[in-house]
This record gives structure tokens, sequence and C-alpha cells, in this order.
């Protein structure tokens, strides 16, 4: 014992000379020590581990099962010291984690190792972990306190004043030494500073109860989130407290009103999915944590039927709403509470939304999509809130809704694509009720008299015509008859109104059938009781009719990382919330091209990310006046505002999206130096300066934030984009700056011209990136543009793309050195006016640091 200890204040003092790795005689250690060294030893190196890594406090945890997660692994010993892991750590080193947690000294304390001489031998681990594995994410735990009330570990307990002197230190060296320095200390200290009795039973280990905590405590830094559960929606008022709630306690679930019963159930399957089992009781047993789900009144600014209140504390979680809609909203804020399964962080919330009608619209008329597919992104807008599902099912291209006595309609010799695929009245009905159940209004849409071929072609008939109004008014009296939905969408957008008596005439049949109708605005002779769907932005907003907003919310016209910035900001209907003309808004996915597998939808529209930006701005209602593609100058109230919802978005991208397609990488951090314009004569391949090796970097004409920036964008000047006076025939360019550990491969989305899902636009030429000559440089060496599988294919709307957008296809990798990369972008551009309006020209360019994985 002796020996060990004179060898670790030797092993300090010598540490801050070497860093080679430490080998020490076998005979210092114990058994226990050696069989569990040998035992990680003989394991299999496995990528992406996470190491905890310390003394019997660590070793006394089921790590892999604490987190669900087999990647999260125990690396600790019982009984070892600093010295023990400085022996151990090359091994821990060879595996290249992607973290570590570090929790030790307690022991070298107790053998009167001076604080010093520990704190060298973390501060050497530290150090050579940073060198042996640039790229591995080191924490180093704070030691924990200790409580001597149990009589135990007398040479442990009396250490109190030195573990705070050591993690004072810890705190103090971890910038310069690269390490993040998590302080276990405070919150598992009582009044007095002691280890509280709650997470002991000798006052150095651990109960369960103390893991539990650790687990909550770490959870963040174990999977890159932020401190605080990320909520989205943000609630309208929100304020967390120091108090956490114990769930793994928790048995209890408090419902008196027996309205309540479904949102109860779905709140324990909720709960099950975190291996915690409860009961609907109508009381709790005296002093037992419980959840509690109540109809009481609650205020609100806003639609009260939505409303919700949520306190959570360390006695109990309450829900109260005016109605069982607003506990199933509170119960979705609640799910995003309950991250770590563990403790729930103390909060008052008051919620409600800002906008009534929060929906979003497919188009399965020219893509089918099955029911699975349909109910997953059911199940998504549920989480976030979303309130109306369009469904947009006739087609020119095939009607996909069976109609009773119309077999015709959906004949798969009458389709044009997914032939023989549609759904049935069985399987809308199905729709109907799985959206009802969680207060989903689905709004099934015919459009008509417009993209209607498919009846034509089925009835033998244009359904302007006398005869196909006869056959349409019977089956909108049919499908009246067979669903049970309030409204029907009749579209009576794009098209030549042959017949002014069409529109009127079945919007006056399905008033008379109970129905509420919805048409495109501007579209066909709408009712005034018929709502507006808008679509284009010069429409004027009339008093005494009602709207519904779109315009600038078609996902298939945007690039993913562009959709999510230019939804975040904008102000739906141009309010700040809904009244009694601007319902709401909805979101659109008219995916016009074939799809070659019904998923690329959601991959390449990059629905999600946009449904989640889109969910914020709904339910919390404000954003900016202008329709803007860029997240704005750095450092600005803007782009600060992005930076923090983009963090609680890439929150919700790791927790809830594993397994679903969430195109989108953080780019609120990025900021780019535009230099030009230089005028170009139209000659896109002409050299200018920044290009040059010789450039010597001045002062940019402007700075912007984002991994996508829009130059100008095609819709210009109605969606502004960085350039306040872009100008045609002109070449600028646009350098960052990117940080690397190491010398090694980077990955990243690499696009000009993330190709429209509605446009039939011609495939890149071989060779180039785009047709204006656009070029990427990393430390000045030219980034080769992807070998295009359809290089040069003209645009055809039956021709699926494949790897014409940066999302949708592999990163490009490019080789990275150790410190500063520099990276410069060039972006020529000739005349606005592209080929032709199928291939509008979009001045812009994305450039994002991704994983090999994305």
């Amino acid at each position: 014992m002796k020996r060990l200890t004179f060898l670790l204040c030797l092993l300090a003092s010598a540490a801050a000379a070497q860093l080679k790795p430490v080998h020490l005689p076998d005979s210092l250690f114990p058994t226990y020590y050696h069989q569990r060294a040998s035992h990680f030893e003989s394991l299999p190196h496995t990528p992406g581990d996470i190491l905890f890594v310390g003394n019997s406090i660590t070793d006394g945890a089921e790590w892999g099962e604490l987190f669900k997660d087999p990647r999260v692994k125990n690396r600790g010993i019982s009984g070892d010291v600093s010295a023990g892991v400085m022996n151990r750590i090359e091994e821990v080193a060879a595996r290249k984690p992607a973290k570590v947690f570090l929790l030790i000294g307690t022991n070298d304390l107790a053998r009167q190792v001076p604080p010093d001489s520990l704190l060298r031998n973390i501060v050497w681990i530290a150090d050579y972990l940073r060198q042996q594995t640039p790229a591995t994410q080191l924490y180093v735990q704070s030691i924990l306190p200790v409580n001597d009330v149990f009589g135990k570990f007398g040479g442990h307990v009396q250490n109190g004043a030195r573990i705070r002197q050591v993690n004072e230190q810890l705190h103090a060296q971890a910038a310069a030494h690269g390490y993040t320095y998590l302080d276990l200390h405070t919150p598992f200290s009582d009044a007095a500073g002691k280890l509280d009795a709650r997470y002991t039973n000798d006052g150095v280990h651990l109960k369960g109860a103390g893991y539990m905590l650790w687990k909550h405590l770490v959870y963040a830094k174990i999977y890159d989130l932020q401190e605080k559960p990320a909520l989205l929606p943000l609630p309208q008022k929100l304020q967390w407290t120091t108090a956490t709630f114990p769930l793994y306690q928790c048995r209890t679930l408090v419902v008196q009103d027996a309205a309540l019963r479904q949102e109860a159930e779905r709140l324990l399957q909720q709960l099950a999915k975190q291996g915690l089992t409860m009961h609907i009781k109508a009381k709790p047993a005296p002093g037992e944590p419980y959840m509690a789900l109540a109809l009481e009144p609650v205020e609100a600014a806003r639609f009260r039927e939505e409303a919700y209140t949520l306190s959570v504390n360390s006695a109990r979680v309450l829900l109260r709403a005016n109605t069982a809609h607003g506990i199933f909203n509170g119960v979705q804020t609640l799910a995003q509470l309950l991250r770590d399964g563990a403790l729930i962080s103390g909060c008052e919330i008051t919620d409600w939304p800002a906008f009534g009608w929060r929906g979003y619209m497919v188009d399965v008329g020219r893509n089918y999509q099955s029911m699975d597919l349909l109910k997953e992104q059911i199940d998504v807008m549920a989480k976030y809130k979303l309130n109306v599902f369009q469904f947009h099912a006739t087609e020119d291209i095939a009607w996909r809704l069976q109609v009773p006595g119309y077999p015709q309609l959906t004949a798969p010799e009458h389709m044009q694509r997914d032939k023989g695929l549609y759904y049935s009245v069985e399987e809308l009905q199905e729709l109907i009720r799985y959206c009802r159940e969680r207060y989903i209004t689905l709004v099934p849409e015919i459009d008509m008299p417009g993209h209607s071929a498919a009846f034509t072609r089925a009835t033998g008939h244009d359904m302007q015509s006398p005869e196909g109004l006869t056959i349409i008014k019977d089956v909108l009296t049919r499908f009246s008859q067979t669903f049970d939905v309030p409204f029907i969408h009749v579209g009576a957008d794009e098209v030549k109104i042959t017949n002014p008596d069409f529109v009127p005439q079945v919007t006056k049949l399905l008033h008379a059938a109970g129905k509420q109708t919805i048409g495109w605005e501007p579209g066909g002779n709408l009712e005034a009781a018929t709502f507006r769907q808008l679509w284009m932005r010069d429409v004027e907003i009339k008093p005494g009719l009602k709207y519904i907003d779109s315009r600038h919310l078609y996902l298939n016209h945007m690039d993913p990382l562009e959709s999510v910035v230019t939804i975040f900001y904008r102000r739906l209907g141009d309010r700040v919330a809904g009244d009694s003309s601007l319902l709401g808004a909805s979101l659109c996915v008219w995916n016009d091209r074939r799809v070659a597998q019904e998923k690329d939808v959601l991959e390449m529209n990059a629905v999600y990310p946009a449904m989640l930006a889109f969910a914020e701005r709904s339910w919390r209602g404000g954003g900016t006046p202008d329709w803007v593609a860029t997240v704005g100058e750095p450092g600005s109230e803007r782009a600060e505002d992005f930076k923090k919802f983009e963090q609680q978005l890439l929150d919700h991208k790791a927790l809830y999206f594993r397994h679903l397609p969430f195109p989108y990488a953080a780019q609120g951090h990025i900021t780019w130096k535009l230099f030009g314009p230089y005028p170009n004569k139209g000659d896109l391949s002409r050299v200018f300066a920044p290009e040059k090796k010789s450039f010597k970097a001045r002062k940019p004409v402007l700075e912007v934030v984002g991994g996508t920036v829009v130059l100008r964008h095609w819709w210009s000047p109605l969606v502004k984009g960085a350039l306040e006076q872009p100008k045609e025939n002109t070449t600028w360019y646009a350098t960052t700056q990117l940080w690397s550990d190491t010398d090694t491969t980077g990955y990243f989305w690499i696009g000009f011209n993330d190709l429209s899902r509605s446009y039939n636009s011609d495939s890149p030429e071989a060779g180039t990136w785009d047709d204006r000559g656009s070029a990427v440089y990393l430390n000045g060496q030219v980034i080769a543009p992807p070998r295009w599988k359809r290089a040069g294919q003209k645009g055809n709307a039956e021709i699926a793309l494949t790897d014409e957008g940066y999302s949708y296809r592999a990163p490009t990798p490019a080789r990275l050195r150790k410190g500063w990369n520099t990276v410069v972008v060039k972006l020529p551009v000739g005349s606005f006016k592209g080929k032709d309006w199928q291939n509008p020209t979009k001045w812009m360019f994305t450039f994002v640091p991704v994983s090999a994985q994305e």
C-alpha cells in the first residue's frame, strides 16, 4: 500500500514531462484490478463507444442498461486509483472511443495522495487521451462528495475539503487540457455539502437513486443535447425550476375524470416505451410521487380548447386543461420532458396555440403512399401538435379514392402512375379514425374541375361538361354519405373555367350535405362561404372571408436547409397569430415528379425537419414580415434566434428521428465572408482574385450565416436572398474556415442546384456542379463534383431523381488537415432568366459538414 501511494505521488511529479504510456508492475494492483483490466483488453473494438472510466463508483453501474444503449460501456474497477487508470489508459485510447467519462480520485485521497499530485495525474490522463485520440471527447467528472453519518470508510469520508479543492482545480484546468468538466458534486450534495443520504447507504458508494441522478446529469452530454429538454414547439410560457421529479419511482397516474381515460392510456403507452410501468388510480398513496391529469379551468390568450398547464416539482407532475384535446397537447410536451427516463426537470408551463389551423398536406394522387407511411406522418404531426391532415388524392395522373358505385375511377387502366394503387373505403375510414384519435382533422381534397384528367379517362366526360357535372355531383353525394369528414377541399385551381356554374353547384351541394368547403385562391369562382387556401403572394385578404395560408410553404420547391430557415422566419398569413379571417396555415408537399420509392418523398423534400419548423411557427406565432431565405448576419438577433431553434431541432433529430428520414445538419454556426461582385461579362469561367493563392483576405462586402446561402432567390424580389441588389453577369466568392483536430477525411453536403421535385429540370452535365460554372475549393484544392448517375438527363416527370440533391446522395469526402481549413466557393452567374421555366436560375450554394452516415 505504501509503495503504491509513493508511486502515485512520483507519477504525478513526472507527469508533466512525459506523454508515453505508463506500465507499472502487476504486483502493485490487486487481483480484481487484473481481472477487470484483462477482461477489458479481451473485448472487441467497436466504433462509437462511450466509456465510463473510474473506480468502484463507476464499476457499480450497469451503464448499457441504464442508458438502453450498448455503446455505453463500463470501464470501472473497484478500488482503482489515478495510477491504475494511467496504467490502463493506453487500452482505452487504442479503442478511439467517441467519448470518455472519467471519475477518479476518492481512493487516491484516502491513501493520502496530495490534491495537487492527484490533479497532475488526472491532467496527464487528459493530455494522453488528447494526444492519442484527439477526436475523443473527454468529460472529467468531479469527485463525488462523501458523508460520515454512516460510520463507514473512515479514510474516505473525512476528505470533503480536499475533494472540493481537487474539483475546483479540475474545473480551472479544463480549457487548458481540452476536456469538459462536469460538476456532479453540487447536485449530489445535501445542504451541508455532504453526499446526500438519499443516494448512498455507506457515505461513499451509490444506490440505485444515485445512478438515476447521475444518468440525468450526464444524459445531455452522452447524446450531445442541450442541458434542458428541447421542447418543440416551444410553449408560450415556460419557466424552469431547480426541482426534479423522480420518474423512476413513480407508479401512479391519478385520473378522476372518465373523459380522460383515453389520454391516460396514451400516456401510459408513452411511459412504457421508457420501461416505466404505472397504474391509473383515483388518488395517490400518502407521500408517493405521482402524475395527474385533470380537467380544470385553464386561462389562455387564444384557443382555450387546446390550452393546457403543466407543473413539475419533486412530488408530482400535474397536467391540467379545459378539454381532452388540451390534455393531449400537454401529453406531447410531457413526452419530451421524459427524455432520459430517470428524472423530469422541474418546470411551470402554460401553453396554447397561436393559430387554430395547423395543417400538413400530402399529394398521393401523383405518387401513392402506403397506409403505413401515411400513419407515420400522422404520428409525427400529432407529436408536434399539428391538427389538419390535407389528403390530396385525385389528380390528372390518378384518382385514388374509392367511391361506391364508381369502380372505373380507380381502375388501373385509367391511372398513369402506380397503377391499381388506391385507398379503399375502409382504408380512408381508417385514416379518418386514426387522425381523429389524435385530434387531427382529415380533409380530403377532390380536385375539380382542374387536375381531373383521370376522371375524364374513367368516365369519358370532361368534368365541366353537363354529363361530367352530373357524375361528379353524384360522386360527391356518395362520398359525403360514406365518409364522416367536416371539410371537403374542391381544389378549383389551375384550370380555365368553361362552365361558370360548375364550382357554385358543387360547393352548394356539399354545403347542403353539411360539409364545409375549401378551395385554392387564386382559383375558380368560389362562394363566400368557401374557405380560401392561399398559394400565391399577390392575393388580397378580404374582410368577411376565411383564409388558410400556404404561400411559400411548398416543400417541393425548397432546398432542405433553406426550408427550415424560411419556414422558421415566416409570418403566417402576414399575422403574428390567427384571427377571424386568417385561420392558420398548411405546409404542402407536391412531389409532381415520379419517385423511385415512396420514402423518397420524405427524403427529397426534407419533410420532417420542415414540419418541425412549421410546427414551431404555427403554434408559437410571430415571425418576420418579409419572406426570407437566409439566416442573417452573424451575431444579429435574427441569427441568434435561429441558432436557438436549430439546437432544439437537432436535439429532436437525435432523440426521435434516429430511424426516420431527417435530412438536416447544423448550419447556424457557419459564417461566410462574401467578396464581390466581380463583373464576368458573361464568361462564367473567368478567374478573379479570391480563387488565386496570392489573394489577401480583405474586409468582406458582407458576412452571412448558414450551410445553405441563397444569393438571389429564383422568386426574387418576393423572397429575399443575401444580396440586396444582385446583378447579372457577376461572380461572387464565399469563404469560411473549418477546424479539424486531426488530419482526416471530412464529409460534406455540397450543392448548387437542388432540383425542385415539381419542375422537369435537367440534371447537371458530367464534370460540373451546375450550368453556371460554380466551384468549391478546400485548402486550394478543387473538390470535384459527383459522378452523376444520369449526367445531362433532360427533365422528365417520369424519370425519378436519384442523386441530384445533396441530401439524398452520399456526402462528398474531402481531406482535412489538422488545424484550420479554408473553404472558397466560386459563384458565377449569367442571366437571372433560366433557359426555360422548368430550369430556373438558383443562385445559391450549400456547403456543410456532416457525418459519413448522413
